[in-house]
């Protein structure tokens, strides 16, 4: 007989998610990788000062980016929210030595450069400081969706000083980029192994919260 949670940890084990760091890489040598991977891979690839970093996602890992971007559209339709989405754009600064291509993220009221939010699905922790290369590419706020539980870092300072363990971001127990939007909410419907029921509760939800 097997256990659920036996199931759970074989699934995990069967699902790995790749992550390979390869130091002393210059800014030419980044952009010519991001080149010849050209629109197709389905690698993530970051850069922080000379330090790259390729993953390949896991299914976990693609499962709740989708959750979770499924459950923004919904929140955005139903609460009148003017969106642009820009997914897993590969934003980077050369002055900035800095590069990545977020899981998830949004510019919030009107299309810009860089996205005011970003979302990070965390499967296997390590590798380049993901807050340290969003501030350097100056995008609002960061979420991390990790162990079933979103961590909320909102911008604070371009040069960290009160905030240097988080790299110039404050933890913050709900999003500032988007006020009205429940967290508690929108973890239990990511969390939620029925994607068609969570949608629904969601939606529910956030009409609930409107009325």
């Amino acid at each position: 007989m097997v256990l659920l949670s036996d199931l759970t940890e074989r699934l995990h084990i069967d699902d790995p998610e790749e992550r390979r760091i390869i130091s002393n890489v210059d800014w030419l040598q980044y952009e010519a990788l991001l080149f010849d991977l050209g629109n197709v891979s389905h690698y993530r690839v970051s850069y922080l000062d000379g330090v790259l970093e390729i993953v390949s996602p896991s299914r976990r890992h693609e499962i709740g980016k989708a959750r979770i971007g499924d459950l923004l559209l919904i929140y955005f339709v139903e609460t009148d929210t003017e969106y642009f989405p820009t997914g897993s754009t590969t934003f980077r600064k050369q002055e900035g030595q800095a590069g990545t291509e977020p899981d998830e993220s949004y510019c919030i009221g009107t299309d810009k450069a860089f996205p005011d939010l970003a979302i990070e699905v965390v499967v296997t922790s390590g590798g380049i400081n993901r807050l340290e290369l969003y501030r350097r590419l100056g995008v609002r706020e960061v979420w991390f969706w990790q162990n079933n539980q979103f961590s909320i870092y909102h911008l604070r300072e371009d040069a960290p000083i009160q905030f240097a363990q988080t790299f110039g971001y404050e933890a913050i127990n709900h999003s500032e980029v988007l006020p009205g939007l429940d967290m508690n909410l929108l973890a239990a419907c990511v969390r939620n192994p029925n994607p068609l029921a969570a949608a629904k509760e969601f939606r529910q939800g956030v009409r609930n919260n409107r009325s």
